[in-house]
């Protein structure tokens, strides 16, 4: 059985997703052990409580430096045996102790197709308000697993969502979220929890891909 911690600064509305999916059978072979926020009030911690997962603040301004906050994270994780981090909607940069400790273990949802609208100042609205100013017609979500860079890690998934012509940049994240991130993250983590994913020389390969 997959251990699996969600890391998430707001109101957690993909952690609901992979709540949803654990509970109804569209995720297999795992359990969500905790719910780790930067943020004392994020919403994700209510909803953690309400389906009984265990919830934690952890945030690097409590800590002197990233290395010691990194060093916390990590323990946090080792303390209940986490085989797996999911970043939903985690705005903070992690340290780099986190990342070399859980090399290929952290995986993140992104609200674009990557490489396009990701990176340095590419979250939130942020994303869908770029991808408006640009006029392009076709948008959508990526999972991938997360490196030392920003959004550079190998890609797992991707769903593409239409852009519409009256869209707003709050209706398109709307819809990017019902049509990719709450579809494709679910899926990613059921893949990695039955042995169906597996990285080599920066690519991911999926095992009996369909």
């Amino acid at each position: 059985m997959l251990r699996v911690a969600v890391m998430v600064s707001g109101g957690g509305t993909n952690l609901q997703a992979l709540i949803d999916a654990v509970e109804n059978g569209n995720i297999t072979n795992a359990e969500i052990v905790s719910v780790i926020s930067n943020k004392k009030d994020a919403y994700a911690l209510e909803r953690a409580n309400n389906h009984g997962l265990k919830s934690i603040c952890i945030s690097a301004k409590d800590y002197a430096d990233r290395e010691a906050f990194g060093r916390v994270l990590v323990d946090a994780l080792q303390q209940d045996q986490i085989d797996l981090i999911v970043l939903a909607g985690y705005l903070v940069i992690l340290p780099e102790i986190f990342i070399r400790t859980y090399e290929n273990r952290i995986i993140n949802i992104h609200p674009s197709l990557i490489p396009s609208f990701c990176g340095a100042g590419y979250y939130g609205l942020k994303v869908h308000e770029g991808v408006l100013a640009r006029g392009v017609r076709v948008t959508g979500a990526t999972v991938h697993f997360v490196d030392a860079g920003t959004d550079t890690g190998p890609i797992i998934l991707q769903k593409a969502v239409e852009v519409k012509p009256d869209d707003t940049p709050a209706v398109l994240q709307r819809r990017v979220m019902e049509e990719a991130e709450w579809k494709i993250l679910p899926q990613a983590v059921d893949l990695i929890a039955n042995g169906k994913v597996s990285v080599a020389d920066g690519k991911v390969r999926i095992l009996d891909e369909v």
